[in-house]
């Protein structure tokens, strides 16, 4: 009781937690994108629920990874020798959480581009399948981008609970933001392959790391937010066109 007064008292406690809970927030941007994009090609009414749970699950994931910082820390030692580049455990989960991005980025592009026929008669056991692959792909992004949001809290903060409040605070954030952004790519058919994008982007960048070339996380997140805004253009370009039809009609 006696540490936490004192980190409530400390200036410096508080600093440290402002700036982790917006960097775990922006952390989070890309696992929520991936929610929203994965839970929208199920049935309207399994959406919120597999948001819940794969928002859940990252919030459990990461409080437990909080718990064994020592192995978590341990995860950035070489463990293996390739080519002449020395991996650790965090460099082939993130490696393999990149091509899994990749992967499911250029198929749901390839998707959206050539849609195959729905079968009715299969439709039954589409919407069962479908439910528990999302949440297994989920929990897989959820466990990539949970081990780099600890280990980035562990490099700014040496207080457990400092970490654990950002990490509460981050997903209670993910938790509320989930459903409009869900619905917003969901109502805007450009704005998915552009959050497609965002994932092909997001993959590179884990490979990248991945292989130890540093990508500053800002760059990224600029270039989204530069793409987001040109998007933003274009759909007050296509409104303001769609309200002069209808006045001309």
């Amino acid at each position: 009781m006696e540490y936490l007064l004192q980190l409530a008292a400390s200036p410096t406690a508080w600093v440290a937690l402002a700036t982790l809970v917006v960097m775990e927030i922006v952390l989070g941007i890309d696992n929520l994108i991936f929610i929203s994009i994965l839970t929208n090609k199920l049935p309207e009414q399994h959406r919120q629920k597999a948001r819940r749970i794969g928002i859940g699950m990252a919030l459990i994931l990461r409080l437990g990874l909080l718990s064994t910082i020592a192995f978590i820390v341990q995860l950035t030692e070489p463990v293996i020798d390739l080519f002449g580049h020395a991996f650790s455990w965090k460099d082939m989960i993130l490696i393999a959480g990149g091509l899994f991005l990749l992967w499911k980025a250029t198929t749901e592009i390839h998707h959206s581009m050539d849609p195959a026929p729905e079968d009715p008669k299969s439709a039954t056991s589409t919407v069962t399948l479908g439910f528990a692959a999302a949440i297994g792909q989920i929990l897989m992004l959820d466990m990539v981008f949970s081990i780099d949001s600890i280990i980035t809290a562990v490099g700014m903060t040496e207080h457990l609970p400092i970490m654990i409040i950002a990490v509460v605070v981050s997903v209670l954030v993910m938790l509320l933001a989930a459903d409009p952004l869900a619905k917003f790519i969901n109502d805007n058919p450009t704005v998915v392959m552009l959050a497609l994008g965002f994932l092909i982007m997001i993959g590179m960048t884990l490979i990248a790391e991945g292989f130890g070339a540093h990508v500053p996380k800002g760059y990224v997140y600029a270039a989204m937010a530069f793409s987001a805004a040109i998007e933003v253009l274009n759909m007050m370009s296509r409104r303001a066109k769609h309200k002069r039809v209808t006045a001309d009609a």
